[in-house]
């Protein structure tokens, strides 16, 4: 039976499946078109996201848009979420259950958003997104997985690129890997002029 984004968003602001109903302030669903040709995937909220119901926009949700804003992508272009809605406490690491039973809720945010690129934010976004545990980022980052119709992209967590700087190269060099995807795919029209990489680092307000 297909779902309306609407009635999405009401079984997400009313699940109770998890401990994770009980500490948070907001259910983090999304950020950027609802139907977008790429999905960013991360971990799960921080206390930022938690506040303001919005994935990705503490100080690494920052550096991710400053990214995406220098390579030329509109939020029509993309949809943002997480593998699970709410704040683990302490920002801990969710749990495999925690994981399992949000999972279902992005797979039918993932039907509904209908992408053809996925990118997956950081290890744990990919471990709890595959549930391949032995993988190691430096190893599996900056090449297509195609999956289930898709193709699937690991790359860094901005929080790691934040702690790393010197690193931030590299998802910038992932960042320009998706939008030359999708503009092979034709889901973007190409840049006129290259994109050069940002050096700043987003406020910490």
């Amino acid at each position: 039976m297909k779902i309306s984004w609407n009635d999405f968003v009401e079984e997400c602001n009313q699940c109770q499946a998890c401990p994770l109903a009980a500490t948070r302030k907001n259910v983090v669903i999304y950020r950027g078109s609802v139907v977008a040709p790429i999905m960013f995937v991360g971990e799960g909220p921080g206390a930022t996201e938690d506040e303001q119901g919005l994935p990705f926009v503490g100080q690494a949700g920052r550096l991710l848009q400053l990214l995406l804003d220098a390579q030329g992508f509109a939020q029509k272009d993309f949809h943002i979420a997480n593998v699970v809605k709410c704040r683990p406490p302490e920002n801990r690491v969710p749990t495999d259950a925690e994981a399992a039973t949000c999972k279902k809720l992005l797979g039918k945010q993932i039907l509904i958003c209908k992408p053809k690129i996925i990118v997956l934010l950081g290890k744990t976004a990919y471990t709890l997104f595959t549930g391949d545990k032995n993988a190691k980022m430096t190893q599996i980052r900056g090449a297509f997985i195609e999956k289930n119709g898709y193709l699937i992209l690991p790359t860094f967590h901005p929080a790691y690129i934040l702690r790393n700087n010197n690193e931030r190269i590299k998802l910038w060099q992932d960042i320009a890997m998706v939008r030359r995807k999708a503009e092979e795919l034709g889901l973007m029209e190409p840049l006129e002029t290259p994109p050069e990489m940002p050096s700043q680092r987003p406020s910490s307000n």
